[in-house]
């Protein structure tokens, strides 16, 4: 069984993920109501939410997939997201948001974005190409993924992500993954040297 407060104690925070969200978010006018951060972030908050009225449901925290922690390896538990741990943790709301949590959420979204560490998880033991969890995403009704192969840095994945949705809202006829790829280049573009040009700040999305 998972040690939940243990758990939440060995997370560290993640404040580029207030940045990101809130660059995304004025970038496509979504009012403040709509965006919720810090402690407000709870696994309830997310279960109560009509998710099938968003055509964009992001998620910039803590992914939890197999080998990612060794104390939450160990209990060989489900792949899940990462909120605010509760100071008395329920079945509703421990603090995660498992794979087959997500699969009974009800959602309608274009994008489905999972930006935290390591989402898609091709490694690791008993690790599939696609983790359970991003595929609980599809089962709940998310029609376009946004995963990522590796632990991510902040500041890239904020300066990607804000590009990505500008780009998709200013294209509308480019496909996603159209849209990714010249998000990608303008970062490489954008670049200030060749360390900051190297993939590991722009490729670890697909």
């Amino acid at each position: 069984e998972i040690d939940i407060k243990a758990l939440g104690q060995e997370l560290g925070p993640l404040p580029g993920t207030r940045v990101e969200v809130n660059r995304i978010a004025a970038n496509l006018n979504v009012p403040s109501s709509d965006i919720i951060l810090g402690e407000a972030a709870t696994e309830t908050a997310v279960k109560q939410a009509a998710l099938d009225q968003y055509k964009i449901v992001y998620f910039a925290t803590h992914g939890l997939v197999t080998g990612e922690l060794k104390q939450f390896a160990k209990t060989k538990a489900e792949p899940s997201l990462a909120f605010t741990i509760p100071d008395k943790p329920t079945e509703l709301d421990n603090g995660l948001l498992s794979a087959s949590e997500v699969a009974l959420l009800k959602l309608n979204a274009e994008w489905a974005v999972l930006s935290a560490c390591n989402t898609a998880a091709g490694d690791g033991e008993g690790a599939e190409a696609l983790s359970g969890l991003a595929r609980a995403f599809l089962y709940a009704g998310a029609r376009s993924l946004v995963v990522s192969h590796w632990a991510v840095a902040d500041d890239a994945t904020a300066n990607l992500m804000s590009a990505l949705f500008k780009i998709a809202d200013e294209n509308p006829q480019l496909t996603h993954g159209q849209a990714m790829q010249r998000a990608m280049v303008q970062m490489i573009e954008n670049a200030q040297d060749e360390e900051e040009a190297h993939p590991y700040f722009w490729a670890p999305f697909i």
